[in-house]
């Protein structure tokens, strides 16, 4: 595996093999890797000949500077993880490297997907995400880049990017790996203590009763139902649960026939903050 730190170096270099008629495929992360960050990998090195990963803490992400800091950097163990599945170049570039002195976002304009749920609740969130998603993929110009569906309304926003900026890259989502018992896997998994991680799958476990229960009742009779299992729970504080259009992420007031539908939830455990997300069926 090859590794770069310097933005020309790794823009030389998978440029010999753009010419060379190689295919890129790119998976971005901000390190602490577990296994669904190596599917992702897995995914680009079937489908395309070299498999680019990136670690970067992006801190125009964070609108909180107390998580920036605590996020976890495993960099020798996420060295380990990406040569066990052949990853073929890392790029881990410094926050100076990035920005060089002006750590700022730009601003974006996602059509109004970036003011739904997380957007709510992290100002200023995808405005960090479409600013380094966008400088990494002009610097790595991948012919695909894969995400996972934990962050959905992030993998949407990233869509849009590509369309709103004409980004010769195709965006694919591939689907949220869990733990055993349910917990979708996260870097800030780790943070939990032993209590809040054995309390955490009641998550994924609401989110399943949820979906039987869809259709029956209606979004805000659902709403309210899993607002009352968590305020049920002493170990988990339900920050939203909504019901939302998938392509328009807007919240749903009535269920109608043409529209997919996904339920979408924010918890923290502590002061750790999980997400997840579930597939409805609109039958």
């Amino acid at each position: 595996m090859k590794i770069f730190t310097s933005k020309s170096e790794i823009k030389e270099f998978l440029s010999a093999l753009k010419m060379d008629k190689k295919s890129i495929g790119f998976v971005p992360t901000m390190g602490a890797l577990h296994q669904g960050h190596l599917s992702l990998i897995k995914r680009a090195k079937k489908k395309k000949d070299i498999a680019v990963v990136s670690i970067f803490v992006n801190p125009t992400q964070f609108d909180n500077k107390e998580d920036l800091d605590k996020y976890p950097k495993t960099y020798e163990s996420d060295v380990a993880l990406l040569e066990s599945v052949d990853c073929d170049v890392l790029f881990f570039p410094s926050v100076e490297e990035i920005y060089a002195e002006n750590v700022t976002s730009e601003e974006f304009d996602f059509d109004g997907l970036e003011h739904q749920m997380e957007g709510r609740f992290r100002d200023g969130h995808f405005d960090g995400v479409g600013t380094i998603v966008k400088t990494l993929f002009e610097i790595v110009e991948p012919d695909t880049a894969y995400f996972g569906k934990k962050d959905f309304q992030q993998l949407q926003i990233i869509k849009k990017l590509v369309e709103k900026y004409n980004l010769p890259v195709k965006i694919k989502g591939r689907p949220i790996f869990r733990e055993d018992d349910g917990l979708a896997m996260s870097s800030r998994n780790t943070r939990l203590t032993k209590e809040h991680r054995e309390s955490a799958p009641f998550i994924y476990k609401t989110l399943k009763k949820a979906k039987k229960k869809f259709g029956a009742k209606s979004p805000e009779d659902l709403t309210k139902w899993v607002e009352k299992q968590f305020k049920k729970h002493l170990l988990l504080e339900l920050e939203y649960f909504t019901i939302a259009d998938e392509e328009t992420l807007q919240t749903a007031k009535e269920i109608k026939e043409n529209k997919q539908y996904r339920a979408f939830i924010a918890v923290f455990a502590g002061d750790i903050r999980l997400i997840d997300n579930i597939r409805l069926k609109n039958n």
